[in-house]
């Protein structure tokens, strides 16, 4: 089994966080996305994972690094591949093609999912799907009396179905995937400008193709500020056993910690009161402040925050009265100063 990651994306709706850092690098309780959703994905798959496939943009050598070691950690190797202009989920996936052999599971790497399934190898592939209130925003599926998927909708108009595609997939044989991706792409067939994912299952599914559903229990947004703080909330909450204990090398005093948080490597509380469902990352340094519900990263230093559904960067400072905040690396806020 091989997995393949799409994250080409700039990740713009969760900037200023992802002008420094690609999205799925972005950690959510101390990991980051990326690693979250493959790891994810392998206890579903239930068989070991023989390749990870990351298609990138213009990210740099140590964000490369990185994911080549996320790969590592499950035993797989990793590979890298560049998507260079933006044309669409299906030229994103026809990056790899090197890797695109055999059994594949696709993820786009900006959501995370809680699920209690195991992959139906057997099947010609597996689309995992959510009931959504608005599906006007998503690709969608119809199905048959037998459940099998009848229809690929992208974004419709008007109500076809409330089952979205969450962007995880699972084919049996990626060269049958890959046939119909070469032919739309040298027939030029594509929709607002893009060469989709959905018009190649839609030709697989003309062509015979069953596809079932892998329905998730909860499928969580990373998009911009707001959902990428729920869904840290939501992620601290299912592993509240796992966050319970904090490494020796933080130096906790004076404070109050309401479960769940993730308190990373060195990091200095000081007489303040966090939680719950906040996130803070390795050697940061937080001084007399209430935190909750709030993501906050590495080597940052928060001095008299009241902050509540705040997202605060890598090396920033925050020295401030109670506010609502997005505040990227390197940023310095100070609302105290007197200078």
């Amino acid at each position: 089994m091989k997995i393949i990651v799409p994250m080409a994306g700039r990740g713009s709706r969760l900037r200023p966080h992802t002008l420094t850092v690609p999205k799925p690098l972005i950690p959510i309780g101390g990991k980051p996305i990326v690693q979250r959703l493959v790891e994810d994905i392998a206890k579903v798959a239930n068989e070991p994972i023989e390749e990870i496939a990351f298609i990138i943009g213009d990210f740099g050598p140590e964000v490369e690094a990185s994911l080549i070691k996320v790969a590592e950690n499950l035993g797989a190797k990793g590979s890298i591949y560049a998507q260079t202009e933006p044309l669409g989920t299906a030229h994103a996936i026809n990056c790899a093609k090197e890797s695109m052999t055999g059994p594949v599971i696709i993820a786009f790497a900006d959501t995370l999912f809680r699920a209690d399934f195991q992959l139906d190898t057997n099947a010609d592939g597996v689309i995992w799907v959510k009931k959504v209130e608005d599906p006007s925003a998503f690709g969608v599926v119809k199905l048959d009396d037998y459940g099998f998927i009848t229809d690929f909708v992208e974004k419709p108009k008007e109500f076809v179905s409330d089952l979205a595609i969450i962007g995880i997939y699972y084919f049996n044989s990626a060269e049958k995937l890959m046939t119909e991706i070469d032919h739309i792409m040298e027939n030029n067939i594509t929709e607002g400008g893009e060469y989709q994912l959905t018009t190649a299952l839609e030709n697989l599914r003309a062509k015979g193709a069953k596809f079932s559903l892998g329905k998730v229990d909860d499928w969580m947004d990373c998009g911009n500020k707001n959902a990428t703080v729920e869904t840290n909330s939501k992620i601290l909450q299912y592993e509240r056993e796992n966050m319970a204990n904090y490494p020796v090398s933080a130096e906790i005093e004076n404070c109050m910690i309401i479960p769940p948080c993730f308190i990373g490597e060195n990091v200095k509380i000081l007489n303040s009161k966090i939680g719950p469902n906040v996130s803070l990352g390795n050697n940061t340094v937080v001084i007399n402040s209430n935190i909750d519900n709030s993501l906050i990263q590495e080597n940052t230093i928060i001095d008299h925050g009241n902050l509540s559904n705040s997202m605060i960067g890598n090396s920033a400072k925050y020295f401030g009265v109670s506010r609502e905040i997005s505040l990227g690396d390197y940023s310095v806020l100070d609302f105290v100063s007197k200078d």
